[in-house]
């Protein structure tokens, strides 16, 4: 199985973000790079975050939440 390598700028087109976002996941932790004169991530390394991470809400990569503690507020001050 080949392994596809990004660019950060393809890794943000693929999460449907920006670059700095992907950075800041890489930053935090979440997502793993090489850095290969500028950083990189594999295709199956996104797949992993992606499937780790669904449900969460991951507006600040620094504090992660789930997406039922977020809207269990919503509907507290309500």
């Amino acid at each position: 199985m080949e392994d596809i390598i990004y660019t950060m700028a393809e890794a943000a087109e693929k999460l449907k973000t920006n670059i700095n976002y992907v950075h800041d996941l890489r930053k935090a932790g979440l997502i793993k790079c090489l850095k290969l004169r500028s950083y990189k991530v594999r295709a199956t390394e996104l797949e992993r975050f992606l499937q780790e991470n669904e449900g969460k809400d991951l507006s600040d990569p620094y504090n992660v939440k789930d997406l039922e503690e977020c809207s269990e507020k919503v509907h507290k001050t309500i």
